[in-house]
């Protein structure tokens, strides 16, 4: 079984989403729930695959001094997680190690491919509602028979990023991640295949990707991340196009 090491910060204020409430009508403490959103929907998603779950949480010393509140990362994870499964006994957590996010998610995959001999390893954020179950048990089977297994975002961005041996990780996560992602798998002299592309949440802009796909799901009665889509529908945001420029603007319905 793959592996998924979701890196989570814990669901405070100046963690999460930090360019949200500059990009969007978002508030700080709206971009803070939307990220646990985001977070449960991921965790719920993980626990039904058939994949092991591995939240892998910073140190309260990782996070930028005005997001710390004295309260330990891990233990607020545990409690988020615990109250989102109805069994939250498998669930393992770790605590990062490295001072950026490509030595953090490098670290882990490394850690967990040599020295814990997992078969494979994911990489995954709260950052894509849209990750389910079948989109990461599709993925493991690829693994099968790649070295790695990546899912496009947009702007070259990398909503999943699964391996079955370790790869030069350095700067391997900063954008355009997919790219340098499978380069480096080839220089290693591994294989690369490819999972469904999916929208990810980083700023404003990317909401207007996020929302519209969310609001169809919902139309056409499929499958949609129910704390995500909670979020939405609570908060009334929509996509409208903006009648003097043609622009499409975030708006709240």
């Amino acid at each position: 079984m793959t592996v998924i090491a979701v890196l989570a910060d814990p669901p405070r204020e100046g963690c999460g989403y930090p360019s949200l409430p500059e990009t969007s009508p978002l508030s700080t403490t709206e971009a803070t729930a939307l990220y646990e959103a985001v977070f449960r929907d991921l965790v719920r998603a993980v626990d039904r695959s058939g994949g092991d779950l591995l939240v892998n949480h910073p140190t309260e010393e990782q996070l930028p001094a005005d997001a710390r509140t004295g309260t330990d990362p891990e233990a607020e994870l545990r409690a988020v997680v615990a109250d989102t499964l109805e069994d939250a006994g498998d669930v393992r957590f770790e605590p990062q190690v490295g001072s950026t996010f490509s030595a953090r998610a490098g670290n882990t995959a490394t850690h967990l491919l040599r020295e814990e001999d997992a078969g494979s390893v994911a990489i995954v954020t709260p950052s894509t509602p849209f990750l389910t179950r079948s989109a990461i048990d599709a993925a493991a089977m690829k693994l099968r028979t790649a070295t790695a297994v990546l899912g496009p975002s947009t702007a070259g961005r990398c909503h999943y990023a699964g391996f079955t041996e370790p790869i030069d990780f350095a700067d391997a996560f900063t954008p355009p991640s997919v790219q340098t992602l499978a380069e480096r798998t080839r220089d290693a002299g591994g294989d690369v295949d490819f999972i469904q592309a999916l929208p990810t949440i980083e700023t404003g802009r990317d909401l207007l990707d996020v929302v519209p796909l969310l609001r169809a799901r919902f139309a056409a009665e499929r499958i949609v991340p129910e704390h995500t889509a909670a979020f939405v529908h609570e908060h009334g945001l929509a996509v409208h196009e903006d009648d003097a420029t043609g622009d499409l603007t975030l708006v709240r319905d």
